[in-house]
């Protein structure tokens, strides 16, 4: 990939992150766990783009033959797969009692509130993800989405204005926010998530896709960008999860042995 960085504000020890999801995909939700602890323990240094790729159009057009998924009742195996391999708990009995119809609503939904703010997009895709995977709620159902941002606007205030939202979500404005992330990933060719594309100014580009384990990923990040550093470490559960607030066991998990260390560390 030769694109290099825009935007000339980074500096040469931050990164850029486009990142390539949607919010019905499990590998990403099974991603979660490294993801945040990323964010958390290098912040400022690094700059997210939340990027929605549209997964499923439809069922009457979607098919995909790597995993034989051509119905939803076949992705049901798929998330029982994303589950063992990640830890992260994902109810996929949707898919035979409720299964959405399309990930566009849920696509549409988080850049209809990331026109407000990035904040606000963001922790919509999360609790979008949350509804599905955790309580098995049909996210593309629009009475679904409303609700979980109802949710952001109570738990959030000032962040998210209801009825702005609810004007983008069915208007014109939500649908082309959407529409220009997914022609750039399908410009891209990238139809995997999730997918990471890294920048940093004066180098070319780089390029990640699938689950990656947290080791993993900050290798692939630091050969890209030796000199990137990170604001803070993981030091105290009650802390991390006050950071973000609705967090799940598997992303505790992720942060543990890290604590164990710094106490120990500490207690020497």
């Amino acid at each position: 990939m030769k694109d290099t960085v825009q935007n000339e504000q980074l500096h040469a020890d931050q990164i850029e992150i486009s990142y390539y999801t949607d919010p019905l995909c499990c590998w990403s939700w099974g991603f979660e766990p490294q993801w945040r602890r990323l964010q958390y323990e290098y912040g400022d240094n690094i700059t997210i783009r939340n990027v929605m790729s549209g997964l499923i159009p439809s069922w009457k057009n979607f098919n995909d033959p790597t995993n034989s998924i051509s119905r939803p009742q076949q992705m049901g195996p798929v998330w029982m797969e994303a589950a063992h391999s990640t830890g992260m708990f994902m109810n996929d009995k949707i898919w035979v009692k409720n299964p959405p119809a399309s990930s566009f609503p849920a696509c549409i939904a988080v850049k209809a509130a990331e026109l407000q703010s990035k904040e606000a997009g963001e922790k919509l895709l999360r609790l979008l993800r949350e509804a599905v995977m955790l309580r098995d709620e049909n996210i593309a159902q629009q009475a679904v989405i409303v609700t979980v941002a109802t949710f952001v606007a109570v738990a959030n205030p000032g962040l998210l204005n209801l009825q702005q939202f609810e004007a983008d979500l069915t208007g014109e404005a939500g649908l082309e926010a959407f529409r220009k992330d997914y022609n750039e990933a399908q410009n891209r060719n990238i139809i995997r998530f999730p997918t990471l594309i890294l920048r940093s100014p004066g180098k070319p580009a780089i390029i990640t896709t699938g689950y990656r384990p947290y080791p993993a990923l900050v290798k692939i990040i630091c050969e890209f960008a030796p000199d990137l550093k990170r604001t803070r470490k993981v030091t105290s559960i009650e802390q991390y999860m006050s950071h973000f607030g609705n967090i799940t066991d598997r992303e505790i998990k992720e942060v543990i042995e890290t604590v164990t260390e710094a106490n120990t560390v500490s207690n020497n």
